[in-house]
């Protein structure tokens, strides 16, 4: 008996993902199954898989629920090599909109929708780029690290950042340097983080700040997937990042262009410390349904 399920493909500005409604948690997938899933040639195809699935039918989500109950649903989400990770950011806004688009929950203008992660809980709201997320408090690393990559003559020192996943981020000297990188092999790092590491690459533009918003371009390497045409959480360290390169002027508002698009980021203060907004689209791509046997 042929067993399918039904899935979603989305998008965040070309960053995309596999979404399955696992409301109850019945549904187990290896990271071998997860993988051919994600796989451009042999599966569906994507950067990650998100099973949506109740915060109370998961122990990860059964732990936020006791903080913040409103948290009803889990972004459980995984590297397109199966790897679990703490979250995504662009990945939260797609399932802000496949859970508003499914009709499994309400959110009307000015309304917040707290979902959990193992990053913690992110609350999301509409605004008229598609949705923007809190993507919480933030900590710059102590050390620099050292970044080898495919065409980067000589390494460079990079900014190490956490965002709820960690993140390596590297100034280059102009758009040329960023277009000649060949990131089809995984950047090195010296010393090598122990969970590993998102890579960005940043050219500020010229003038980096207009109006009190700054401009950055940016390609990155995704730990457990490759390059990708957009990372949410990577957008949020590098302008982080960037900002503190600037020193004190530097704006709290920035628009990030990569190979996908362009998204905004907004640092803002608050009774528990600075904390950091990503905002920008969110598609539903097409349904389809899988064969659990063809895995």
């Amino acid at each position: 008996m042929t067993r399918l399920i039904n899935f979603t493909k989305g998008h965040g500005t070309g960053n995309d993902f596999v979404l399955v409604l696992d409301e109850h948690g019945e549904l187990e997938l290896t990271p071998k199954q997860i993988a051919k899933i994600c796989d451009r040639h042999f599966g569906i195809g994507a950067d990650g898989f998100i099973r949506v699935i109740r915060s109370k039918n998961l122990p990860a989500g059964q732990a936020l629920l006791a903080d913040v109950p409103e948290a009803e649903w889990f972004m459980d989400y995984h590297n397109a090599d199966g790897s679990v990770a703490e979250m995504c950011g662009n990945g939260t806004r797609v399932f802000a909109r496949f859970l508003t688009e499914k009709g499994l929950v309400e959110l009307s203008d000015g309304q917040t929708l707290s979902i959990g992660t193992r990053a913690g809980v992110k609350d999301l709201q509409r605004n008229m780029a598609g949705f923007a997320v809190d993507m919480g408090r933030w900590k710059l690393g102590k050390d620099d690290v050292l970044v080898h990559a495919a065409n980067l003559e000589v390494a460079r020192p990079g900014q190490s950042i956490n965002v709820g996943n960690p993140h390596v981020v590297v100034a280059l000297a102009d758009s040329a340097e960023l277009k000649a990188l060949a990131l089809h092999d995984a950047p090195k790092l010296e010393p090598a983080p122990a969970e590993g590491a998102n890579v960005e690459f940043v050219v500020p533009e010229e003038p980096m700040v207009k109006n009190g918003v700054g401009y950055f371009s940016m390609r990155v390497f995704e730990r457990g997937v490759g390059e990708t045409l957009s990372c949410g959480t990577g957008i949020v360290a590098a302008a982080l990042a960037t900002r503190h390169w600037a020193g004190q002027s530097a704006p709290n508002t920035w628009q990030v262009t990569v190979p996908g698009g362009t998204l905004g980021v907004r640092m803002f203060a608050t009774e528990d410390g600075e904390r950091v907004g990503l905002s920008g689209a969110a598609e539903l791509v097409f349904d389809g349904q899988l064969d659990l046997d063809s895995l």
